[in-house]
């Protein structure tokens, strides 16, 4: 039986779901980078890194190059590049519309706060 589209997706979104894969994905944008460089951006255990090579790798969303004793690794396609770029515009627009939703609640804030009828000691509203 053949998997839904959907779980398909969610599959793929939950390979993403770890920081220290969107990290190897992000560099590896500029192109093919040795595991020693990996482990100095990222600083990391190796064993760490190692196995969250392998979970990009088992999916197909990147590759291993050998040469000599020096592994490296780079993207499989330029797609997973694109998404990560979908990915910060969509976030920079969620982050933008979270900013000004609390630049309207903290001038709400103020406003109400101007309006508000001045206190008495102990609490009660003090006659005019």
């Amino acid at each position: 039986m053949q998997v839904p589209l959907y779980q398909a997706k969610a599959e793929f979104f939950r390979m993403l779901g770890h920081p220290v894969r969107i990290r190897v994905l992000e560099l590896l944008q500029s192109g093919p980078l040795a595991v020693r460089d990996l482990l100095s951006e990222i600083e990391i255990e190796p064993s760490s890194l190692s196995q969250q090579l392998g979970v990009l790798r088992r999916s197909g969303i990147v590759v291993s190059i050998r040469e000599g004793s020096t592994v490296s690794y780079a993207l499989a396609g330029g797609d997973v590049a694109d998404l990560l770029r979908a990915a910060r515009r969509i976030l920079t627009e969620l982050l933008a519309g979270q900013s000004e939703l609390l630049a309207e609640l903290q001038q709400a804030e103020f406003q109400q706060a101007e309006f508000q009828p001045a206190l008495a000691p102990g609490g009660a509203d003090r006659p005019a």
